[in-house]
């Protein structure tokens, strides 16, 4: 039996496939707290209730070490990089159980960018007994740190999701674009006039935001003037949006995959990626500040197709896991 641990929507959409493939009886199910209107749609069997603190981190962590359960599992699965994903292997670590690692080696080797969510992946996968790769550069990053975990490829399993939306992809006069991450909060107001000033440089494109509900990234919203800004979307209306853009904006590190598996390029608003494969491929462009914003934006939109084989999966990892699981 394993336990297998999520909190976020990412989280959510990343081991969904994967639990496709199994019976019920093979998993249990441990929900860290953090996007709790997944409930609403996920039956679990243990749940962490987060308390209110000024330190939402420390709160996090602290809640899922004192709360993880003891019993009625052998082994624990954890995806990503947030803090309750290192909390709980953590706690499964402390408990001599069996760790394996989803979506392990991404890595920018930079603490503050992605912060805090670098130094999360690398202790990780220092606790990992299984280390679930998505790609071959990821697998040799675990393999320079000597991590004691045995290493797979297996690609990421949210490209799962995408299967069949693949076909339907188009290039129309639409801009997806989504800022959310920390280590932007400080520069959200500068981010937001400069894609501002794009939208009214460019009124034959629709710039659709979805607004990320933190409060750092919502009070500067009222700057978005001539940029269509929407309340946040479920993710397969989102991937509507996302599948007939013309390119992509963005500080997420789960668009990064998802646009260069539907053949979009994408400005990735941020100092580095842990996701570097598609850089090389043409996809990811990084922008590192605002001001390089404009020129960027410019030369893409004037040679905004791309076809190449992404470099993230190619649509069937959850197959791939199972059967490691399994073994």
């Amino acid at each position: 039996m394993i336990l297998i641990c999520f909190g976020t929507r990412p989280e959510w959409l990343k081991i969904k496939p994967l639990l496709k493939t199994m019976s019920r009886d093979q998993y249990k199910l441990l929900f860290t707290g953090q996007h709790f209107d997944l409930l609403r749609d996920v039956d679990v069997d243990y749940s962490i209730n987060i308390q209110n603190h000024a330190n939402r981190l420390d709160q996090l962590i602290s809640d899922c070490l004192l709360q993880f359960p003891g019993d009625g599992f052998d082994s624990v699965l954890v995806q990503g990089d947030t803090a309750s994903a290192f909390a709980c292997a953590v706690a499964a670590f402390h408990r001599q159980k069996k760790i394996y690692y989803l979506e392990a080696g991404l890595r920018s080797y930079n603490l503050r960018h992605p912060y805090p969510e670098e130094g999360y992946r690398q202790m990780i996968s220092r606790l990992a007994d299984i280390n679930l790769c998505p790609t071959e550069l990821s697998k040799e990053n675990l393999e320079k740190e000597k991590v004691s975990g045995i290493c797979y490829v297996v690609g990421n399993t949210v490209l799962d999701n995408l299967v069949e939306y693949k076909s339907r992809c188009e290039y129309q006069n639409k801009v997806l674009v989504t800022m959310h991450r920390r280590e932007n909060h400080h520069l959200m107001n500068r981010w937001f006039e400069k894609i501002n000033t794009l939208a009214q440089q460019h009124p034959d494109l629709e710039f659709i935001l979805p607004i990320h509900p933190n409060p750092n990234v919502k009070q500067f919203q009222d700057l978005l003037t001539h940029v269509n800004v929407v309340d946040p979307l479920p993710y397969n209306e989102l991937l509507d949006i996302l599948v007939v853009s013309k390119l992509v904006i963005t500080d997420s590190g789960g668009l990064q995959e998802e646009g260069t598996f539907l053949n979009k390029k994408i400005i990735v608003c941020r100092q580095t990626t842990e996701r570097p494969e598609g850089i090389s491929t043409g996809h990811l462009h990084i922008c590192q500040r605002p001001g390089m914003l404009q020129d960027m934006f410019q030369d893409i939109n004037n040679n905004h197709t791309i076809n190449s084989p992404c470099p993230y999966g190619d649509g069937y990892s959850s197959k791939k896991i199972k059967d490691i699981i399994c073994q």
